[in-house]
């Protein structure tokens, strides 16, 4: 199997030999891989865990922040859901050579519209070692090789994770380069791989706004943009005040170094200071920092005695920050129609949710978001590939050619047109 080669333009070149045998692989084969990519996950536990904690030690040293150490933490319980994961996807239905659909035309000729993988696939990821196997899985079931591109920080997981998986890939019958990483090349490897159109068919980069710039200043390779989460909950005047507290608290304390954590709050002036001084006082115990504006200072008011609450003044910087951490803007709006002027603003296009018992405003907030997930009285945390039944995802995209939201099994196919005709020729 190739996990480092002598080249990136040589791995790339093997996978791309080995998304022609994927392509033509029986399902039975790849499940068989996928499930035996599983079983190493858990016998090779220990030798998981030991690399992780070089990253882990080095991130300590250099002070990198709880949010991002959570990111690169794998333990017992993360290894077990990363292989349950991948079994997930042994479950799922193979998506290559699903018919989309198919007719007879009047000339006689039978059209399909058929399924297929896009060949090879490099993911450039940030941080999250689980990201190697996730995307290994989704690639490999889906009929693609892979070239995994992990960051400094993740080095000793990555690499683990890469050679694990690719050694049980193979050894079950897959072909040799189906899984490949490239690693400490910097910057000039980054371009390297994002510039080899001959064998990559795709990048997934999945990561913040500088890997996003830093890949659209280079890429001649097509790009879906797996990046930033500026998520925002809308509390309107109609909401279930208790219900709009437990979905706000959800979305920013649960997992806040995650994409689709909640970054700004977003309250209707007529229930504002009803709700934000109890919502702020469940923030302030799970350890979260304010940033408000005038309005939402105001309605907080004296009614706020709230102990351990740390607010600042929201800037305009605040409104476009994907936070990461346990912070969080908050700002009191006129209408659902000033929450979605405010949202199409500053918002990622990621994940935006309302809370409402009001179908009118419910209705307006989805037709007038324009995000790839929009949620009505749910949590923005919901948007994952593992949620959506997709057994686990590459990324979340934030574009909206080719792929939108989780990138799942059928987003890494592209498809073709099977035609079939009996001597026909055209006039």
């Amino acid at each position: 199997m190739a996990i480092a080669v002598a080249s990136v333009a040589d791995t790339c070149a093997a996978a791309k030999r080995a998304a022609r045998v994927l392509a033509r692989t029986d399902t039975a084969v790849k499940d068989a891989a996928l499930e035996a990519i599983a079983a190493a996950l858990e016998s090779r536990l220990q030798e998981i865990l030991a690399a992780n904690e070089r990253d882990m030690q080095i991130a300590r040293e250099a002070d990198i922040g709880a949010a991002l150490l959570d990111r690169l933490r794998l333990d017992e319980d993360r290894v077990g859901a990363i292989a349950r994961a991948v079994r997930q996807i042994v479950a799922l239905a193979d998506p290559v050579g699903e018919v989309i659909y198919g007719q007879r035309l009047r000339n006689g000729l039978d059209v399909r519209k058929v399924r297929v993988p896009l060949g090879v696939v490099a993911v450039v990821y940030e941080a999250r070692p689980n990201v190697t196997i996730d995307a290994a899985a989704l690639c490999l079931k889906s009929g693609n090789a892979i070239v995994l591109r992990g960051s400094s920080s993740a080095t000793h997981s990555n690499a683990a994770l890469a050679q694990i998986a690719g050694e049980a890939a193979v050894d079950a019958g897959l072909p040799d380069g189906c899984v490949s990483l490239v690693a400490g090349g910097g910057r000039e490897e980054l371009t390297e791989l994002a510039t080899q159109k001959d064998s990559v068919d795709l990048i997934i980069p999945r990561g913040g706004e500088g890997l996003k710039d830093a890949l659209q200043a280079v890429a001649t390779v097509p790009v879906i943009y797996a990046a930033s989460g500026n998520c925002h909950v809308y509390v309107d005047a109609a909401a279930d005040l208790e219900q709009a507290l437990e979905i706000v608290v959800n979305a920013k304390t649960q997992r806040p170094g995650v994409c689709n954590a909640a970054e700004t709050l977003l309250v209707h002036e007529r229930v504002a200071a009803d709700f934000l001084p109890h919502v702020l006082r469940a923030l302030a115990a799970a350890g979260v920092h304010v940033r408000a504006d005038a309005r939402a200072h105001h309605a907080i008011g004296s009614r706020s005695a709230i102990p351990d609450l740390i607010i600042d003044d929201a800037t305009e910087e605040d409104w476009a920050t994907e936070y990461l951490a346990p912070v969080i803007a908050v700002g009191v709006v006129d209408s659902a129609e000033h929450a979605i002027e405010h949202i199409a603003r500053y918002g990622s296009g990621h994940s935006e949710a309302i809370v409402t018992r009001d179908t009118a405003a419910a209705r307006a907030f989805q037709l007038g978001v324009d995000a790839a997930c929009v949620y009505v009285n749910a949590s923005t945390r919901f948007t994952d590939g593992g949620e959506f039944g997709m057994g686990a995802e590459i990324g979340n995209s934030t574009q909206k050619l080719h792929a939108r939201g989780p990138i799942g099994l059928r987003e890494l196919c592209t498809f073709k047109y099977l035609v079939e005709g009996d001597g026909h020729v055209r006039a």
